[in-house]
């Protein structure tokens, strides 16, 4: 059975900030330093912008995180008590993940989507050296949802801490971290033809689009996950108040097969949805009726920040998972006509924001 005691430590966070949700982990925040460039944030060989930045004061700006933040918490499948520190990062260096238990030269592991190994129950990466880090998706999900192009993420360990098994800890910590805007015009990448993979009657595709939307459906063979859809259009804070707090879901039958697999170590009740026959062991139960199908969306999010820039796309996925979400971006980045890079008028992100968020455009979800 899953461990049914707080695997995380509770100081100076306070749920209401969070979003209603009761989240674990160690915070401290320090004072904002200067983080040399890492990597080139092209996913790929750059191709022809569709609008080249004119002033820089007219678009979108990349942003970093303000202030050095720290958090201490469990990895959800090592089981391992590991700190992490989400630190700013200068313009164009995408996000970098720092391993500080290992020796420096080796230890950077770039947010790519060519980096992505192991994509069962979870989004692990590596670099050329072989060190990984483990389940990156929740956080990578927060940064996008937040709108954080560049930052450092320091681990001492193999893994991103679970916190409550959604990305709402990451939300706090990044609000409280606070954004920065840089000089540097945000680069985007427009979707500009449908690109799809399937396996068998799994698929993920995305399709052109003047925002980012995610549609998600799933269908377990359980009375209480059953077939779920949801569709959001992420922006205007829907991220936040609509995603971040879906948590992760297992199946207390699954348990003793995962750990045999050296999997889920560290899943308790206070980091994950566990469901048993016809019910859900949590106390309090579900944060929203259709929260499974809420973190499908949550992870594709995540997944998707593999990309290395924000997308400009709608993403449906029909019982899609980890690995082939990475099939998509893959498939996506080796057909040169499906995509290309772009700038947003800061005045247009505005007015759509207006147009595209949660006032103007339905977030709809369903059960059957």
């Amino acid at each position: 059975m899953l461990q049914d005691s707080n695997s995380l430590e509770l100081i100076a966070l306070d749920a209401a900030s969070a979003g209603g949700v009761d989240v674990a982990g160690t915070v401290d925040i320090v004072g904002a330093v200067d983080v040399a460039p890492i990597h080139d944030l092209a996913p790929v060989r750059p191709i022809a912008l569709h609008a080249a930045p004119q002033a820089a004061a007219a678009l979108v700006r990349q942003h970093t995180v303000k202030n050095r933040i720290v958090c201490t918490g469990i990895g959800l499948h090592s089981g391992h008590r590991v700190t992490m520190v989400i630190a700013p990062a200068p313009t164009g260096s995408g996000i970098v993940f720092r391993r500080t238990d290992l020796a420096a030269g080796a230890a950077s592991v770039p947010a790519r989507f060519d980096r992505a190994t192991d994509l069962v129950l979870g989004t692990n990466i590596a670099n050329e050296a072989g060190v990984r880090v483990g389940t990156v998706e929740h956080l990578l999900a927060a940064l996008s949802g937040l709108g954080i192009d560049n930052a450092v993420i320091e681990l001492d360990g193999p893994e991103v801490p679970v916190m409550d098994g959604s990305s709402a800890p990451f939300v706090f910590l990044i609000e409280c971290a606070d954004r920065q805007e840089q000089a540097a015009p945000r680069r985007y990448i427009e979707i500009l033809k449908r690109v799809e993979v399937r396996d068998q009657e799994r698929l993920a595709a995305l399709e052109p689009d003047d925002s980012f939307a995610v549609s998600v459906e799933i269908d377990f063979d359980n009375a209480v996950v059953g077939s779920q859809h949801c569709v959001f259009t992420v922006g205007d804070g829907v991220f936040k108040a609509e995603l971040s707090r879906a948590r992760t879901f297992g199946f207390a039958g699954d348990v003793e097969r995962l750990h045999a697999l050296g999997l889920a170590l560290g899943g308790s009740l206070d980091n994950a949805v566990v469901v048993s026959g016809d019910r859900v062991l949590n106390e309090g139960g579900l944060r929203y009726a259709d929260e499974f199908a809420r973190h499908k969306a949550l992870d594709a999010i995540g997944d998707l920040y593999l990309a290395g820039a924000p997308l400009l796309g709608r993403f449906i996925g029909v019982r899609s998972g980890h690995a082939l979400n990475n099939r998509l971006l893959q498939a996506l980045f080796a057909d040169e006509t499906a995509w290309r890079y772009t700038f947003q008028p800061a005045v247009l992100e505005q007015a759509a924001v207006g147009r595209n968020g949660r006032r103007a455009v339905a977030a709809r979800s369903a059960i059957a």
